[in-house]
């Protein structure tokens, strides 16, 4: 049974890197946070949050976010491979105060396996779905929001889940090095979602997977993904609709029967939808 000082611990631990995970952060006023107690966070997207600098000093200990020193009186700091693995255990525990606090859960019709639980808090596709474009409309239509969250249901049962640090590509079940379960291991349930996570990319072509993979399913947030790939800024948000939008076009396609034709069809050309 933990303590109630542990679970407030471990809940402010949470807050800070639930924070944190949906962009890189910095303080303003680093030493006179740390030695006042309280530090403030701005993220990339203007979000402020102040927290405990006894919380910030133990989520670095713990190797949940890492900081580097910007000038004299500034520093920034980011998730960890390490503190996005705590996280995702603390939403996963039913009795953690912090899930009980920050979960969504919507119900997704899926046509695999009917309804189904998606927790929307944990999604950067819930805060892209309320995005206007330019004509204003949505940026992302409803069922490319669909087909990004269908993966990631997919991807979690097919028990995906990459060595820490290492880079996801398109998978080829059970021949993976660094993923948990091979084909041995794996359930009727894990393989059956393995084999529809595989179509589903293949279909999208490898120009596009890699950027489902890293939002849809590892819950990366755009700006992480733009440093990662070394891309432009503001272009990852373009090149996941497009890869959503290849995605969507999948799973609308009726199932092929058994014996016919299962040449996968590639996106090639991505800046058509940029």
């Amino acid at each position: 049974m933990q303590s109630s000082e542990a679970r407030r611990s471990r809940k402010a631990l949470a807050e800070l890197i639930n924070f944190v995970t949906r962009g890189a952060a910095h303080t303003e006023g680093a030493r006179a946070g740390l030695r006042s107690g309280r530090l403030r966070l701005v993220r990339e997207d203007g979000t402020v949050r102040k927290t405990d600098a006894r919380v910030f000093r133990l989520a670095l200990s713990q190797g949940l976010i890492e900081v580097k020193t910007q000038g004299d009186d500034k520093l920034s700091c980011r998730v960890t491979p390490e503190g996005r693995a705590a996280l995702r255990r603390w939403l996963a525990d039913p009795g953690s105060a912090f899930q009980n606090q920050h979960r969504l859960l919507v119900a997704r019709s899926d046509p695999d396996h009917g309804q189904l639980q998606v927790n929307q808090a944990e999604s950067p596709l819930a805060a892209l779905a309320r995005i206007k474009g330019r004509g204003g409309g949505l940026f992302l239509e409803p069922s490319q929001v669909e087909a990004g969250e269908r993966l990631r249901v997919d991807f979690t049962r097919a028990q995906l889940q990459p060595s820490l640090g290492q880079r996801w590509e398109p998978v080829r079940a059970g021949r993976q090095p660094g993923f948990a379960g091979g084909a041995a291991e794996l359930t009727d349930t894990a393989m059956s979602a393995r084999t529809r996570v595989e179509t589903a990319l293949a279909d999208v072509g490898p120009e596009l997977a890699g950027v489902l993979i890293d939002i849809c399913c590892f819950l990366k947030g755009l700006a992480e993904v733009e440093r990662e790939r070394q891309w432009p800024a503001r272009s990852a948000k373009l090149m996941l609709r497009t890869a959503l939008a290849a995605l969507a076009r999948h799973y609308a396609r009726p199932k092929r029967r058994s014996g016919a034709s299962t040449a996968p069809r590639h996106q090639s050309d991505a800046q058509n939808s940029l």
